[in-house]
């Protein structure tokens, strides 16, 4: 098999991990954060954020490698890094830039000092950490599906350039 041959594989891979990674940050985003702060009980609320959570850390994990992997292995396949030097591309850039960004999230700032950081702020004050937790959600969900209309578009020829 050539490199072209599982390109489409390749593909495949990427969007299903694409759309387990950020599907789950919907989720999170949009449905289980807004539920825990309706929560009266600040202890049952972090402890069912953190078990929800870490359920979905391992399922964000695998599809951020994947995702990764497979992003990879498409631009070598097209011999395509040349593309992140042309403007017409701001797309791949932003993508990636999500990618490193939920990636060190999740394998170095998480498990270094993240997690036990909100632990402890949710801990002395469950509504303003809750609120922050929301935000920040807010904030790379938003990029994340921009980055995703972004990368749809420019991969089927749209440009904001031409």
């Amino acid at each position: 098999m050539n490199e072209m041959d599982l390109f489409p594989l390749s593909r495949a891979i990427h969007i299903i991990g694409v759309v387990m990674w950020i599907g789950g940050v919907a989720f999170v985003t949009t449905v289980l954060i807004p539920a825990l702060k309706k929560m009266d009980s600040e202890k049952e609320k972090l402890a069912l954020f953190e078990q929800l959570e870490g359920r979905f850390g391992l399922q964000a994990k695998v599809s951020i490698i994947l995702t990764g992997l497979s992003g990879f292995y498409m631009l070598h396949a097209m011999g395509a890094w040349s593309r992140y030097l042309e403007p017409q591309f701001w797309w791949l850039h932003l993508m990636t830039f999500i990618w490193i960004i939920f990636s060190l999230v999740l394998f170095v700032f998480e498990p270094r000092f993240l997690h036990q950081w909100f632990h402890q702020q949710a801990e002395k004050e469950s509504v303003t950490t809750f609120k922050r937790l929301h935000t920040m959600h807010i904030v790379l969900l938003s990029l994340s599906l921009l980055a995703t209309l972004s990368a749809v578009l420019g991969a089927h020829g749209f440009s904001l350039f031409y």
